[in-house]
């Protein structure tokens, strides 16, 4: 928190249930302190029947806005007064922005990742070959947004088959692409796998404390020129990033995606420019923490 709350000092609010394991308010409170901005970012625990009177308490305390987490993405839009496009492509809003008493629902989640791709691992999904294990709401996100980039070739993979071919059928109604559904133990996964460019495990399986558990079977052969991306960022180095690394590939875990989408966040908060490299640092320690 900031060493010093007065009576300008403008407030965030993160609304979830539960936060216990968030890392937001040491990721913004720690870039208000250096940056010394006015600002102090708050956790506000929520539960589903209450969502509506908090996003009143917003208006009337006058909060700057709040980020949103789980389990609250998708059913807060109904209480908003406003979504822009990306939010409305994928269902669900990270972020809510109190302009003047009306709130607008954002989703960083998504471009955050496209970030992360262009930025951090000098990616651009434009005409490449991409396999997405999983077909939840992380998947949908990142496979919005890089079909929204232009990739060429999507196969999305989930256990429950139907989720998949439900998600490539959404997509194909949004843009010019055919992306196809994969069934998580057939031999087309294993080839699509073997001659792609980006793969992305956008499921659970890997996540601490099951993190001996890989999404792909170990038989499958990762090409050399691609880059795995796990959105898991507990442990920092998954079964499958291990496998990926074997293989040659270049690897990337959740934690730049978190940071840039926090950062995406704070310049809506703020209208500032937000300093990625004090961000990821305080993330880094902060995931530290929860290790101990």
């Amino acid at each position: 928190m900031p060493k010093n709350i007065h009576g300008t000092t403008k407030i965030i609010g993160l609304i979830g249930d539960p936060l216990e394991h968030s890392v937001s308010f040491e990721m913004h409170n720690a870039v208000f302190d250096k940056l010394k901005l006015d600002y102090c970012f708050i956790p506000l625990q929520v539960n589903a029947q209450d969502l509506g009177k908090a996003l009143n308490g917003l208006r009337a305390f006058g909060f700057v806005g709040a980020n949103i987490t789980i389990p609250h993405k998708e059913s807060i839009i109904a209480f908003l007064d406003e979504t822009t496009k990306i939010p409305r492509l994928i269902g669900s809003v990270n972020t809510v922005l109190n302009q003047g008493g009306k709130l607008v629902g954002y989703n960083t989640d998504g471009p955050g990742f496209i970030d992360s791709l262009k930025k951090d691992c000098n990616f651009d999904p434009k005409g490449k070959k991409a396999v997405i294990l999983g077909a939840g709401g992380g998947s949908k996100a990142v496979s919005i947004m890089i079909a929204k980039e232009g990739i060429k070739t999507l196969i999305i993979a989930d256990k429950v088959y139907e989720k998949s071919k439900n998600l490539c059928e959404y997509i194909n109604s949004h843009f010019e692409i055919a992306p196809y559904a994969c069934p998580t133990d057939s031999n087309e996964l294993k080839v699509s796998i073997e001659s792609c460019d980006l793969l992305i495990n956008a499921t659970p399986v890997g996540m601490h404390p099951k993190k001996d558990e890989c999404p792909i079977d170990k038989s499958i052969k990762i090409p050399s020129n691609a880059l795995v991306y796990d959105l898991i960022y507990n442990p920092e180095e998954t079964e499958l990033l291990k496998m990926a690394k074997k293989a040659g590939a270049r690897t990337r875990n959740g934690m730049d995606m978190l940071v840039r989408q926090g950062a995406l966040a704070f310049s809506l908060f703020t209208e500032q420019e937000p300093p990625v490299d004090i961000m990821k640092a305080t993330v880094v320690e902060a995931v530290k923490s929860f290790k101990k």
